[in-house]
């Protein structure tokens, strides 16, 4: 209990530190800059993001404020600049426009925003622009379940295949009349289940991201190898056909019955590992891990988790397969050649699946609220659950049912006790994985969660007016209308015991939640006595924000109140 608790507590040292990931492609600057007056029209809007982006995925419109478009052509890169979109404009009268974006980052999720600008002299008011949705995710159902049977296809074989070849292969030679011909069976149908639903989740992926149906192979199959998310899982479907080819002529040269492998079976054995150990590493050089500091420490934490658990999963799949192939008088002698030899293969699986897990959990999360705040943690929990779930069954398979079967006469109740702790933690696993493909079709919490601390209300959807109290004073705090693409009014009324407060400096800045991106500052300038206000285009992307205000009274101790807002578009 004592060393529990010394894990527990320095888990949630390292998870309240701060993190660094970069889990979307974040916006840096734009020409125009937002809400920026002009005196000549720009020839061109450029947006430069913090890594490079793909254009024939991207969308970037400029409209009037009549919703006219007022582009000459499709975005392209800036010229000897990767990080860098442009597109040209046509000539544009005097008014506002509407820069609308979207783009795919490099871990395949899609990022959207807004921002406004106007062309002089005296524009006029800023109208309110018609802006097109905003929310969009790589977390669809369509999408999830897609990405679960890749995973789970391409995990269950490469398990299959290390039981067969590593753990099971003792039970031809110690038990007579046994084959191993069921496990090589389900080995072939699982490999052949993946080397299909890797591209067709790509395709699907593809098709999405790009805005074209899934049947428009003509466009989408040109588009696959365009970002990093596609040229990732291209390779895992390259490492697949070689592993194939491996673990095929390995299973044809392999003769358990001999004992030991010939030269040639052992070449074929170790390639079909090491493709097998590259297909792994495939999806995590194209997904969080990949855009994630440390990168080597991410990238390794996260090829281990998949082995780990390519193990577990594909070991448990094969027990079932062994039980249901064994004749019922071999199978209590058959299951105890093979049950603790995976024992101790799934004991280290485990122990590597926690700590990499836990590892990478520190790595992806700013701060132990984020498990309960956000999207990304409260999957992460569901995940956790099932494998504890899973674990405790594991637990009586190791402590008791092994060791029934390890007896002098194996006895046949443990068998079929057997089957039914490995049918329910072969679920279990299967389902963790499912939250695992909600989990990397998310992106990770934001950095700046490490520094929000504790906010004094949380507002929005809609008009902010709310009212707090800080250190003898009342601040009165308003965001109107609260939109995103909008110039919003940010309106500050400063009070102590009932009275204005004059001359104070106030400043409002404000820090997406749910990505990584500049924060945004502004000074409100004292418009009335007490009161403090400025129109800005303050929120570009829909979803949290962080509203600070550092107010420093005059003659004063300053102060600052954090108030967390969700926008719409």
């Amino acid at each position: 209990m004592r060393r529990a608790l010394l894990v527990a507590v320095a888990l949630a040292a390292a998870l309240a530190l701060p993190a660094t990931a970069f889990a979307h492609a974040a916006l840096l600057k734009t020409f125009p800059q937002a809400s920026a007056e002009l005196d000549r029209q720009p020839g061109a809007v450029r947006l430069t993001y913090d890594e490079a982006v793909e254009p024939r995925f991207a969308i970037v419109s400029v409209t009037d404020a009549d919703g006219r478009s007022q582009t000459t052509g499709a975005p392209r890169r800036a010229a000897g600049d990767p990080y860098t979109l442009e597109v040209p404009l046509r000539r544009l009268a005097r008014g506002w426009y509407l820069v609308f974006w979207r783009i795919i980052s490099a871990d395949g999720h899609p990022v959207r925003g807004a921002f406004t600008f106007d062309v002089g002299p005296n524009p006029g008011p800023a109208p309110e622009f018609a802006i097109p949705p905003l929310s969009e995710t790589a977390a669809t159902p369509g999408l999830v379940a897609a990405r679960w049977v890749a995973f789970l296809a391409t995990m269950v074989a490469l398990g299959l295949f290390a039981l067969r070849a590593l753990v099971a292969r003792p039970l031809v030679e110690r038990v007579e009349g046994t084959r191993l011909r069921a496990l090589s069976a389900a080995f072939l149908v699982a490999l052949a289940l993946a080397l299909l639903a890797v591209p067709a989740y790509l395709l699907a992926a593809t098709a999405q991201f790009a805005l074209r149906s899934v049947l428009d192979l003509g466009a989408l199959v040109p588009l696959v190898r365009a970002s990093v998310f596609g040229r990732g899982f291209l390779d895992l479907e390259l490492d697949l056909a070689l592993f194939a080819g491996a673990a095929l002529a390995a299973l044809w040269l392999d003769r358990p019955e001999r004992g030991r492998r010939s030269l040639a079976a052992l070449l074929a054995l170790w390639g079909a590992l090491a493709a097998g150990g590259a297909a792994l590493l495939a999806p995590s050089a194209a997904g969080h891990a990949a855009q994630t500091a440390p990168r080597p420490l991410a990238l390794a934490l996260d090829w281990l988790h998949l082995v780990a658990g390519s193990l577990w999963l594909g070991g448990l799949a094969g027990l079932l397969v062994l039980w249901a192939a064994l004749p019922a008088s071999l199978r209590p002698a058959g299951l105890a050649v093979c049950v603790p030899r995976f024992s101790r293969v799934a004991l280290l699986s485990v122990l590597a699946l926690v700590g990499s897990g836990t590892g990478a959990a520190i790595l992806h999360l700013p701060t132990v609220a984020s498990l309960w705040r956000t999207s990304y943690g409260q999957a992460l929990l569901v995940k956790v659950g099932l494998l504890a779930a899973a674990l405790a069954l594991a637990a009586v398979n190791l402590l008791h049912t092994r060791t029934a079967l390890q007896a002098n006469a194996p006895d046949a109740r443990a068998a079929r006790l057997l089957r039914s702790l490995v049918g329910g933690e072969t679920l279990l696993v299967a389902g963790a994985l499912a939250a695992a493909a909600v989990l990397t079709s998310l992106p990770p919490p934001a950095k700046a969660l490490a520094g929000l601390g504790r906010p004094a209300a949380s507002v929005g959807p809609g008009p902010v007016e709310r009212v707090v109290e800080r250190g003898g004073y009342r601040l009165e705090l308003g965001v109107r209308p609260n939109r995103v693409g909008v110039a919003n009014e940010i309106a500050i009324r400063l009070l102590r015991d009932g009275e204005p407060v004059r001359g104070a400096r106030v400043t409002a800045t404000f820090t997406m939640l749910d990505m990584d991106m500049p924060a945004l500052a502004y000074t409100l300038p004292e418009r009335g006595s007490g009161r403090y206000e400025r129109s800005a285009p303050a929120l570009v992307m829909v979803g949290r924000w962080a509203l600070r205000f550092d107010v420093e009274p005059a003659r004063r101790a300053p102060f600052s109140v954090l108030v967390v807002d969700r926008a719409n578009g």
